[in-house]
């Protein structure tokens, strides 16, 4: 499910204002749901329209298991093995934990709320129509993933890995992005304007496909003068 012609920030969201194509948004609207009884996961286990609320799923295996009509609220995620796992039309609100195993796994219409995590593993991973909205993903890794129509917003992102990666249709949205590694990543219509903060520490000059502000081609011109290996010295 999508939202369309919405007005995001002065303009209609699926438009890009930049002459690209602007991120299509998910619209996750769940049915009534059934509390989740609790237990084990089971790896390729099928939940459908489940409402699981600070549950404590860590060090759990989930791998390849689908998730469809879900709810989770508050989960503990430490070390939880969702590997190939399937997130569809799901809201996570508040989740937190260390080490979260998404790897290959695929999200689509998912929204992610003020989450709390370090270390997510997502590398081979697909992402569509997805918003990450709030909280804080430290060390992220998504190498080698697929990100289209993703859009994070208001939200801290620190040393993501997108090494590898294909971004096409993803914005940066009042967030701050640090340490960001783009090596071998292929961008297309990403918008970083929104970015509040700006930080590229690897593949700077990976940056073809994507729009950023003057202002951040400023703060980005040591780095990309050292990335074209151009000596700036004083006179």
């Amino acid at each position: 499910m999508v939202r369309r012609g919405r007005r995001e920030g002065g303009r209609a969201a699926g438009e890009g204002g930049y002459g690209g194509q602007g991120a299509r948004r998910p619209e996750v609207r769940l049915p009534v749901l059934e509390r989740w009884p609790g237990g084990e996961l089971e790896p390729d286990g099928d939940y459908d329209g489940l409402e699981f609320t600070e549950a404590d799923l860590g060090s759990q295996d989930g791998g390849g298991a689908r998730f469809m009509d879900c709810a989770l609220t508050g989960c503990a995620l430490d070390e939880t093995r969702l590997r190939r796992a399937r997130l569809l039309d799901t809201r996570i609100s508040a989740p937190r934990g260390v080490g979260t195993d998404l790897a290959e796994a695929t999200l689509r219409d998912v929204e992610v709320l003020d989450a709390r995590l370090g270390g997510v593993r997502l590398h081979g991973a697909v992402l569509e129509r997805v918003l990450v909205r709030g909280g804080k993903l430290d060390f992220v890794n998504l190498r080698g993933a697929r990100l289209r129509d993703v859009v994070f917003e208001s939200c801290v992102l620190v040393e993501p890995d997108f090494g590898g990666a294909r971004l096409e249709r993803v914005e940066f949205v009042d967030c701050a992005v640090r340490a960001a590694d783009l090596t071998a990543a292929t961008l297309v219509d990403v918008d970083l304007r929104g970015a509040a903060e700006l930080e590229i520490e690897r593949g700077v000059e990976r940056l073809a496909g994507a729009v950023i502000s003057p202002g951040q081609l400023v703060e980005l011109a040591p780095v990309l003068a050292g990335a074209l290996g151009i000596r700036v010295e004083g006179e």
